[in-house]
């Protein structure tokens, strides 16, 4: 199975965000792993090989062969063949002679990998299992904003276990599209959900950050994947997120559309 770029590289607008997904316990075929594994360079095996767990090893292999992948769909470069930093906070970027304008963000849990793509823009993507064991709604008193504990608790319990999830994903995606990771803290910055409107941040003085400078799409990938993307991107302005679900190298669904906020 010999890894190309698409003969036509897909156009994508500077009001979309292309959201790919892929469900990496599904792929199992050993001749599509091989090919996911000759796309990465030295530093991604090693990494690869750092996790304890086969479970782990297979999900970063999956989510960064559909990186790779999905990359190419935008650029005449050979999945292979694209190169990556990583900022001060770990965040990949491209490098190299990668287009300017390209920009991603991957996301991975149990049962799920998402990269988003946009045009000139900062970007970030979160997907969370909402089925995992652990703390949820405990967490929020410790590292949410106090606005929204008081929002959470306000729900009745059988709904505050998905509405942690709503403001974890939304978080998890404006931090990413950051590039400043955990070093933000996340009480400094609130989301509020209504329904019927798309989500709306505010900020602490001390984030020293415009609200008006950023949209967010909340999707659901499955019954137990919530997805959030973040762009800094003036809100008010139109914005589509398109969603597919693909297996790299082997083939993808139709698409279907989100609108933005």
């Amino acid at each position: 199975m010999t890894p190309s770029p698409p003969e036509q590289p897909l156009s994508l607008r500077p009001d979309e965000v292309h959201l790919w997904a892929v469900e990496p316990e599904r792929v199992t075929e050993p001749r599509l792993l091989a090919a996911y594994l000759a796309l990465l360079d030295e530093d991604e095996r090693e990494r690869r090989l750092r996790f304890r767990f086969e479970k782990h090893r297979h999900q970063f292999l999956v989510s960064h062969a559909l990186v790779r992948v999905t990359l190419s769909r935008y650029a005449p470069i050979p999945p292979e063949a694209w190169r990556f930093v990583t900022n001060a906070y770990g965040r990949p970027e491209l490098s190299g002679e990668a287009p300017p304008r390209l920009r991603f963000n991957l996301s991975h849990t149990d049962g799920m990998a998402v990269c988003a793509v946009a045009l000139d823009v900062d970007v970030g993507a979160d997907v969370e299992d909402s089925k995992r064991p652990g703390q949820t709604v405990e967490l929020a008193n410790s590292f949410f904003a106090p606005v929204e504990v008081a929002a959470l608790h306000a729900l009745p319990p059988e709904r505050q276990r998905e509405r942690f999830f709503d403001y974890w994903t939304l978080k998890e995606s404006y931090i990413k599209a950051r590039g400043a990771g955990l070093s933000l803290p996340l009480e400094q910055f609130a989301f509020h959900l209504e329904p019927g409107e798309s989500p709306r941040i505010s900020f602490d003085p001390r984030m020293r950050d415009e609200p008006e400078s950023w949209q967010f799409v909340q999707v659901r990938l499955s019954e137990q994947h919530p997805a959030a993307v973040a762009v800094r991107r003036a809100r008010g302005l139109p914005l589509t997120v398109r969603c597919q679900r693909t297996v790299p190298l082997a083939g993808d669904t139709p698409p279907w559309f989100v609108s933005g906020g």
